[in-house]
């Protein structure tokens, strides 16, 4: 389908790519995944044909139909969302145009309603509208002009556009920012029945876990391919740095060994000949490149808010309406001290409301709010950026409100949000607005307050800023109210899920696997997760609030089955460490014996016999250093596992 050979891109100069090639397959649906600027969107641009390659090629099959979807900004016109949906061609674009313009007795409206029919217009209607609802339009919805929408609300029209299209390749630029859980569910859902090919930039891992059968990193100008989700990806990138350092740095013992031979030999006339022949052997050899640098880790020790009281916010009997849009009715909810709670429901259900409610940004048409003692509220929104003030630089406004934080600490943790050398000095008047969304949470982990009220904290950020953010919050010592799509977000963080639909609340002491498990919500059947079974939670709170529905005779077969059920997942594991262990002895005795072999003298005669040498303790340094890293992950479970029991 398609074809890339050699393709190289520069921006000044700035090597965005150096002879990338790379082959997408009918069906296959990839994730495009990189560091922030490594040149996703950009390359994006050069296969839709808006941006050239400096060098290279690109084959497209024969008539393919491409469909697109930006990360921001898809146009909206006069024509209505149900228009704007079905305007899936050229053809049909000019119809529906020649429709809305034209009087009813009209010639042309004659023609263009036959022409409609003649390319499926009504049959696409309704195909639109089905969508448009699974895309969480309302059918009052659909003869709205489309520009009367708000930005996100017109990015799901564009989408539903694209899916009514059925292209043979779809490409997504961070399709899921603007859908909420519930929608997001849908929409995998659809993707995993889309029988096209599919490239999709995305920072959401869950997404990326859903849909994909491959991933692409652009990573140090090259584009590096793996097979299977976003998980399995992690696992290959491991396995791959890991075989690429023990690579060069047995190239690198390589090089130094031919190196001290040729300065030893090189004037002593019988040995002359051999250091020759070492020195056009490595004139010739083919340089393997230093191991990619890691991304450095966050080590910051975050400002921790004043203690409050144990009761942190209680709403009483609240009402709120928007016009003739009741909202909530008899609104009764109480949050205590530390908790962690995520709040999900479908799209206008009111989770962003009840987040206003509890800031107390909203005035109640009745009830009673009361904060606990010591409360200070922090509420994130995208409009928190305007509290910016736009002359400051990017550290100044980061460290105007915090106190007893040094000016490394906070470029610290700028930079973990994308801020970095020479960027801290920008007036904040010519940040993106998704740069300004950073700066705000920024300046909000940096003089947190102990109620912190989170909605859609992830937007605009990628996966190193997203684990930015949820190491901070993971640190944080208040009280925590989020909304976020982010399935890695919620489940990191969320403790206590509360679910808002038609004004009403339902609370889940635990977090979100233990909501889906014990909703049966229709998220775990739509993609968000493999299966119920599979997202009953593990956490003894949650199986004790299970269990106090149980008899007792029910609840000591209940224990004594999950005892049995520990006890052999630890046999397990012990004999995975046991076989671990043993394995790694015999790969370190394996390495000891050809190091010998190689620091023998004999070996400097032998120029075949040091090359196969060479490349046994490559492979044995590969497998040692991948059974080691097995052997830490298991080492920590069975630890872990033992203090458990």
């Amino acid at each position: 389908m398609l074809i890339l050979s050699n393709i190289s891109k520069r921006y000044g100069p700035k090597i965005l790519f150096k002879e990338i090639s790379l082959r997408v397959a009918r069906g296959e649906r990839m994730g495009l995944v990189g560091a922030n600027g490594a040149g996703k969107t950009t390359l994006f641009s050069i296969l839709l044909g808006k941006n050239q390659e400096d060098e290279g090629l690109i084959e497209w099959e024969r008539n393919i139909r491409i469909g697109y979807l930006p990360q921001e900004s898809a146009p909206a016109g006069d024509e209505t969302v149900l228009e704007l949906t079905t305007a899936i061609s050229g053809d049909l674009e000019k119809v529906i145009q020649t429709l809305r313009t034209s009087t009813d007795d009209s010639p042309e409206r004659a023609h263009a309603l036959e022409r409609f029919a003649e390319l499926d217009g009504y049959s696409l209607e309704a195909k639109a509208k089905k969508i448009l609802v699974g895309l969480a339009f309302q059918q009052s919805d659909f003869d709205k002009p489309a520009k009367t929408l708000s930005g996100g609300w017109i990015m799901r029209a564009h989408l539903a556009r694209l899916l009514v299209m059925d292209p043979d390749l779809l490409m997504l630029d961070e399709p899921t920012n603007h859908l909420d859980l519930e929608t997001l569910g849908w929409f995998q859902s659809q993707l995993q029945k889309f029988s096209g090919s599919l490239i999709t930039i995305s920072h959401d891992r869950e997404f990326l876990n859903s849909v994909c059968t491959g991933i692409l990193e652009i990573s140090n100008q090259k584009v590096h391919r793996y097979q299977g989700d976003f998980d399995h990806y992690l696992a290959q990138k491991e396995e791959r740095l890991a075989q690429h350092q023990a690579a060069y740095q047995n190239q690198q013992r390589e090089i130094a060994h031919h190196e001290d031979f040729i300065r030893r030999f090189r004037a002593k006339a019988s040995k002359a000949s051999q250091a020759q022949a070492r020195i056009k052997l490595l004139e010739k050899m083919e340089r393997i490149d230093p191991p990619e640098q890691a991304d450095a880790t966050i080590a910051f020790a975050f400002p921790q808010p004043p203690r409050s009281g144990q009761r942190v916010v209680t709403l009483s009997g609240v009402r709120q309406a928007y016009g003739n849009h009741l909202v909530y009715n008899d609104l009764n909810l109480e949050i205590e001290k530390l908790e962690r709670i995520s709040l999900v429901g479908p799209n206008g259900a009111g989770k962003s409301t009840l987040l206003k409610i509890l800031a107390d940004l909203v005035s109640l048409e009745a009830g009673e709010r009361e904060l606990g003692h010591n409360v200070s509220v922090g509420y994130f929104s995208q409009q928190r950026v305007e509290t910016l003030n736009l002359d400051r630089t990017v550290l100044d406004e980061s460290l105007q409100l915090s106190t007893g934080v040094s000016e490394q600490e906070a470029r610290n943790l700028l930079g973990a949000f994308l801020f970095r050398g020479d960027d801290v000095f920008k007036p904040v008047k010519v940040l993106s607005g998704g740069e300004k969304s950073r700066l705000a949470l920024v300046k909000l982990l940096l003089a947190p307050p102990n109620l912190l009220l989170l909605d859609e904290p992830t937007t605009h950020l990628d996966m190193a800023s997203i684990d930015a953010l949820v190491y901070a919050l993971e640190g944080f010592q208040g009280t925590l109210v989020f909304v976020s799509h982010d399935l890695h977000f919620i489940r990191k963080l969320g403790k206590r899920t509360i679910r808002i639909e038609a004004g009403r609340i339902t609370n889940y002491p635990g977090d979100y696997d233990y909501y889906l498990w014990k909703s049966g919500s229709s998220n775990a059947q739509s993609g968000l997760v493999e299966g119920l079974r599979d997202a009953r939670p593990d956490q003894p709170a949650s199986q004790s609030h299970e269990q106090k529905s149980l008899s007792a005779k029910d609840k000591r077969r209940l224990r004594s089955q999950e005892r049995e059920k520990k006890k052999a997942e630890r046999g397990k594991l012990q004999n995975l460490v046991r076989r671990l262990e043993k394995e790694i002895i015999e790969l370190e005795e394996q390495q000891s014996a050809i190091n010998d072999q190689l620091a023998g003298p004999e070996i400097y005669d032998d120029p075949e016999k040091a090359k196969e040498l060479n490349s046994q303790a490559a492979s044995v340094a590969r497998q040692l250093e991948q059974r080691t890293y097995e052997w830490e992950i298991e080492a920590e479970k069975l630890v872990e596992m033992e203090k458990d029991q």
